[in-house]
């Protein structure tokens, strides 16, 4: 069974930055894309950035040239980098793991952290 589990979120200053981290646990085969999600109160939550099986990343333009993908494949994690952190990123955070067997998709979801920033 894949787990996901997130950590390294927290409280910091406007400004300020912080690195999320995702642990994939469980054997994975045919990975498609590691994804973070933000959900901030009473909204929907939406994609902030993505990687592919390639390496290839994409982010929200919010995100772009303050936040960074990395991975360290020998301990199936990935690193959402957050730099020049804003009040309007305060949100929980959440990474999804996706995959495909057989042409049927699968996914799972970490528990979520929780960045405040303050401004």
């Amino acid at each position: 069974q894949v787990q996901l589990v997130e950590s390294g979120g927290g409280l910091v200053q406007a400004g300020g930055s912080l690195r999320l981290s995702c642990v994939a646990s469980g054997r994975i085969f045919g990975f498609r894309a590691m994804v973070w999600y933000l959900q901030a109160p009473g909204r929907q939550r939406e994609l902030v950035a993505v990687m592919n099986s390639g390496g290839y990343t994409n982010y929200i333009d919010s995100a772009k040239d303050r936040f960074t993908l990395s991975r360290d494949n020998a301990r199936n994690t990935v690193f959402l980098q957050m730099n020049s952190l804003k009040s309007e990123d305060t949100a929980a955070y959440y990474c999804n793991l996706k995959w495909r067997i057989l042409n049927s998709d699968y996914e799972v979801w970490g528990q979520g952290t929780q960045v405040t920033v303050s401004s």
